[in-house]
This record gives structure tokens, sequence and C-alpha cells, in this order.
């Protein structure tokens, strides 16, 4: 097969592989075009093995902010973790191993974690028993830490959430919400949400969800994520969606939630659904909820709207006969009874455009 390559600097990555070619859910079809509405400042160009060729075109020229690395936070290390970070730091005590290895830890935050471990503050790190690390890590748990910077995360943003669905979904109404970044396990993550509703989109179904980590697709174990479950729990009802209970809402509507975090707690290594941790779930439905607001009052106001058309169109049926009946009352002529006509419709399309 012929390759194009029309770019004179870059990376080029060739691969060969076997497999079944399908369309659906799980394809490749769905996966790049729910990748180019999690990274609206990409280009993509897909032939597919049929010949096809898709182009999803960038929504934006602007790169994404490039993260900041940061050193682990002490909530989120584990047993096995620190073991292993005692043997191989180049600290000649441990608490210089705290404050160099850690981020958030000052000479009075480790102080306070060393004492309530009765650990002595010069202790060389590789002469920590198993009991000593057990202690460092339970007295990590009750000491109060600053919470993990957040540059280290990469959020899509509210405008290019909502520019990513405009360019990958036709719908009539946008939205889109970003959280304050939060914590969980001593990590910092932040969760987006937006939704599309309306337009050509079917009003029968069941809502699509799409789900990112780190703006990558979910496309498999949708039940078993936190994600999911969080769209589930989200009381579509109140937002003047219908919703049967354990189901997905019933509306003409694309629910996309991103997670933007230095370690997304994947449920397996295959890393295809979120884990449910409550500090995630509870942003999650908090960021559903401030979107879901903003869904009904276009939902309302799309109402107002088409009940105000509906009692337009009534006076517009009658407006001959009213015109008929003031010309009995008043005893006008035809000619008259006509600019009364004229009149009022006059007066009703003003009315409209207002």
């Amino acid at each position: 097969d012929e390759t194009i390559w029309e770019k004179d600097h870059g990376t080029r990555i060739e691969i060969t592989l076997t497999g079944s070619y399908k369309r659906g859910q799980h394809s490749v079809d769905n996966y790049l075009e729910q990748t180019a509405i999690a990274n609206p400042h990409v280009h993509l160009t897909y032939k597919d093995p049929k010949g096809d060729t898709v182009v999803y075109s960038n929504s934006t020229e602007s790169l994404p902010v490039e993260p900041i690395e940061i050193k682990p936070h002490p909530y989120g290390v584990e047993l096995g973790i620190l073991a292993r970070m005692l043997t191989d730091t180049k600290a000649r005590n441990i608490s210089a191993f705290l404050k160099d290895e850690f981020c958030r830890v000052g000479p009075k935050t480790c102080e306070q974690i060393l004492t309530t471990a009765d650990i002595s503050l010069r202790k060389h790190p590789k002469r920590m028993t198993q009991e000593d690390i057990q202690s460092l890590l339970d007295a990590i748990e009750v000491t109060k830490i600053a919470a993990p910077p957040t540059d280290c995360l990469s959020p899509i943003g509210e405008e290019l959430v909502m520019a990513g669905l405009k360019n990958g979904v036709e719908a009539d109404f946008y939205t889109s919400v970003t959280r304050p970044a939060s914590v969980y396990r001593g990590n910092p993550f932040q969760i987006e949400v937006g939704i599309a509703y309306g337009g050509s989109l079917p009003g029968d179904d069941l809502a699509k969800v799409i789900r990112f980590a780190n703006r990558v697709p979910l496309l498999y174990q949708a039940s078993a994520c936190a994600i999911h479950k969080s769209v589930l729990g989200a009381s579509w009802r109140n937002y003047g969606v219908q919703q049967s209970r354990g189901a997905l809402p019933s509306a003409p509507m694309v629910i996309l939630i991103h997670m933007a975090s230095v370690w997304v707690p994947f449920t397996s290594e295959s890393k295809e659904a979120v884990a449910h941790y409550p500090e995630i779930i509870k942003e999650m439905t908090l960021a559903l909820q401030e979107a879901g607001r903003q869904l009904k009052r276009h939902i309302n106001r799309r109402a107002r709207e088409k009940d105000a058309l509906k009692k337009q169109n009534y006076i517009v049926k009658y407006i001959p006969f009213i015109g008929e009946a003031l010309q009995e009352i008043l005893g006008i002529d035809d000619a008259e009874r006509e600019d009364v006509i004229a009149s009022l419709t006059e007066t009703l399309e003003r009315s409209r455009k207002l």
C-alpha cells in the first residue's frame, strides 16, 4: 500500500496488525471519533481498511498547557513503594528524605510526622525496619498535610470541551463544566463534563455516555466504571429529562465526562474503567448537576418558546374572525375591516421578533 507523508518533520510510526475490522461502539472508528472530541487540538486523517477517508479537523490551534512534574504526595504512597524509595534515596537521614522526596512536606510537617511515628529525625533511611516503615505510614495518615499542587494536571477546559462536542456532535445546545481540582489518596484530579442536546440526535434512545481518562477514550466495561455510575445517579428528571429507575436518561443527548489525574485509579490493568472512589464520584456528581441545571434552563426556555408560538398561531388563526366581529360591532366597512386585520397581524409579528 502507498503511504503518503507530507510533513518535513515530526514523528512517524508504522505498525502492521492482523485482526478483524468491525464498526460499532468498540471500533477503531469510534475510538478515533472520541479521541478527536477530547483532543480538540489534534487534526486526524483516518483511512479505514475499506479505503474511505475521514478527517477530524482540529477545533483550536493552541496546544494544551504542558503539565509540570511533581514529587509524590505522602498521602498517596503505599508500603511497598515507600520501602523502595527508602532504599533508593540519596538522603542521609529520614528528615531529609521526607522533605526531598515528597511534595508539601516542610520542616514543621516533617517534624510532626516523625514525632508521631516516634522515629529520630537523624535516622538513616536504609536502616528503617519494616515496623518503622509501617509507623511512618500510620503517622502520615493522621498528619494534616497540604493538598498537592494542581499544575501537574492537563484538563481540556470548558471552552475546548464545548468546541470538541460541537465539532463531533450535531446538536442545538451545548454546555460544559470544569470542576476545581480535588484530591483522592493524595492524588490531584479534575472532573470535566460536557453535554450536547437536541439537534439531529435520536430522541427515543438512551443518552450516549462517552468516558475519558486523561483524554483517552474508555470504550469497555462501562457498567463497572465510576463515570457510568455517576451518570445513573444524577437524577435527570430534576433537569427535565426522562429517566427510568436504574437506567441512563432517555433523551437526544450526549454526555461527556473526563477525568484528568496524575494517577487514574483503574479497576484493572486493562485500564478500561475508573474505580469507585467516593471523592471521585462526588466530583462527577457535582459537575453533572451543574451541567444539568444549565440544560434545564435551555429545556424550559424552549418549552416557553414553543408555548408562546402555539398561542400566537391560535391568534393568527382567529384574527380574521376578530376582524369580522369588530366589523359587526362597530359597523365598519370591508376596507376598514381589512385594515384592522392587517394592524393586528403586524402587532403580532412585532411581538414575535421581541
